[in-house]
């Protein structure tokens, strides 16, 4: 594969940290040729303050990295409120684009960078971290598959109990809160396959103990033809990590997973239930073990290495990246949903 030079714009974003330690960690794939420092940013932020991942690198100002001879791609780390205007200066040269979590709270402007990708032919990828996640990727694939027959409920769960009364105080900053900062990446696997919902309803409170401003508990429901989905979080759960859920039902079978994603040691296990044989599992329960999970980006940024490389295409379209946009902005209470 040839290497790819790669920078990162912000060290601000919850995310930034692990990012450049999955970059870093791939130099046969990628020459990581500096980092911008985007602490002076007065946007919301949560995270900003371990720099240990960074030893080491080129420390540069925006305007030093894109000008940087041969810059292939950027990862935009910054608070979730800079993210896509800086995701538009990357895009307005060229560049492709690791761009994290959420694509921020106005449709307009993330239809923007979309639309200005499209005409250049510039790969996005948006930083939803289950996209790679072996378990959801079986999950997909047997809703793609029909293993599980139509589906008619979809339930997961995304609450943690990590920041205290910080994270709290810094979900205020966000008129979604918590659905708005985490959501989207329940979101991305329901509309991969589901598709677009008939009707979207927001649900927020702020949990006990959060500030009355901060909706720290948030329920969204996704309505289709046959099917309910109901996406919660809450910054409140002892040990929600470990929580943390799925399960997907249908007339021919039933996916649980739980918890989503483990990095303690332990292997990363699935309960698939089906009614009928398919090619693959014979009719009844299995626990499928995925193994032990080391690193939660490396799939991901090897994919997006290989679209860079033209080895495949990008496997998540603008339209779906738009899409789950929509869904998130109504799941989370920025607007009202409709019908095309």
């Amino acid at each position: 594969m040839k290497k790819i030079k790669i920078g990162q714009i912000g060290v601000c974003h919850e995310h930034a940290a692990a990012k450049i330690k999955s970059l870093r960690a791939m130099p046969e794939v990628y020459e990581v040729v500096g980092v911008v420092d985007d602490r002076s940013s007065a946007a919301a932020r949560f995270a900003d303050r371990d720099l240990a991942a960074y030893e080491g690198v080129t420390w540069m100002s925006e305007a030093e990295l894109l000008a940087t001879p041969g810059l292939q791609a950027v990862a935009v780390e910054t608070p979730n409120l800079d993210l896509v205007p800086t995701a538009i200066r990357c895009m307005e040269r060229g560049l492709a684009m690791h761009l994290d979590k959420p694509g921020g709270d106005d449709l307009v402007l993330f239809g923007r960078l979309l639309e200005g990708c499209r005409e250049r032919n510039v790969p996005l990828q948006m930083g939803y971290m289950f996209r790679n996640n072996p378990a959801m990727q079986l999950c997909r694939r047997a809703v793609r598959e029909g293993w599980l027959g139509e589906v008619f409920e979809f339930h997961a769960g995304m609450s943690h109990d990590y920041g205290g009364n910080e994270y709290q105080k810094y979900l205020a900053n966000f008129k979604g809160g918590i659905l708005f900062n985490l959501g989207g990446h329940l979101i991305d696997l329901v509309v991969s396959m589901l598709g677009r919902p008939e009707c979207v309803t927001s649900f927020l409170k702020a949990a006990p103990g959060s500030p009355e401003n901060s909706m720290s508990n948030g329920l969204a429901v996704l309505e289709y033809r046959h099917a309910h989905v109901l996406l919660h979080a809450c910054s409140r759960e002892v040990d929600g990590l470990l929580h943390r859920r799925l399960k997907v039902c249908g007339t021919g079978g039933t996916v649980e997973l739980c918890p989503l994603e483990r990095f303690d040691g332990e292997p990363l296990t699935m309960r698939l239930t089906l009614g009928e044989d398919n090619e693959e599992y014979a009719a009844g329960t299995h626990f499928v073990d995925f193994g032990v999970q080391r690193d939660r980006y490396r799939a991901q940024i090897l994919e997006l290495a290989r679209v860079i490389n033209g080895e495949i295409e990008n496997p998540y379209t603008y339209e779906h990246d738009l899409v789950v946009q929509e869904v998130l902005l109504a799941a989370s209470g920025y607007s009202e949903w409709r019908q095309p």
